[in-house]
C-alpha cells in the first residue's frame, strides 16, 4: 500500500451470516478481495488485510437493519470490475439500486453501480477514471 489509509475498516450488520457470507464471497471476489477472517458471528474481507466486515449485531437482542442514508462504496480498478460486481450481486440475490454507468452528477470521472445486499444495506462499486479527471 502506497499511503496510510484514512479508514481502517467498516462493517454492516446481518441477521443471517451464511446468507451474508455467500453474498459477499461472490461480490468481493469481483474486486480482487477475499474473506480473510471468519469468526462465526463476523467475517472480514479485503485484498491484503480486513477492511470490510459483515457481522451479527453485538446487541443480539435487536435485529440488524440498514441505516438510512448510509452506504459503502468499494473501489474498482475499471468499469469492467464495476459491471462484474453488479452482476455478481444480482446473481447472488441483491436488489438492483442503480445499474452500472456514468454518474455525471458526481463528476465526469465517476462510474458506479448501486445494490442492496440481502439485508438491505446499500453498497456500491465505483471506478474513478483518472484520465477523465485530468481533463476537467
Amino acid at each position: 500500500m502506497s499511503e496510510f489509509p484514512l479508514l481502517s475498516h467498516v462493517s454492516v450488520g446481518t441477521n443471517d451470516m451464511a446468507r451474508a457470507t455467500a453474498f459477499y464471497d461472490a461480490v468481493m471476489a469481483t474486486l480482487g478481495c477475499h474473506q480473510i477472517l471468519n469468526l462465526g458471528t463476523a467475517a472480514a474481507y479485503g485484498r491484503e488485510f480486513p477492511v470490510f466486515w459483515v457481522n451479527v449485531p453485538l446487541d443480539e437482542t435487536k435485529p440488524a437493519n440498514p441505516g438510512n442514508g448510509i452506504h459503502i462504496a468499494f473501489t474498482a480498478k475499471d468499469q469492467d470490475q464495476v459491471k462484474a460486481f453488479w452482476q455478481a450481486g444480482i446473481d447472488a440475490g441483491a436488489e438492483e439500486d442503480g445499474a452500472p454507468g456514468p454518474r455525471p452528477e458526481y463528476g465526469a470521472p465517476y462510474y458506479g453501480c448501486f445494490l442492496r445486499d440481502p439485508d438491505g444495506n446499500k453498497i456500491e462499486a465505483v471506478f474513478w477514471d483518472k484520465a477523465l479527471a485530468e481533463k476537467q
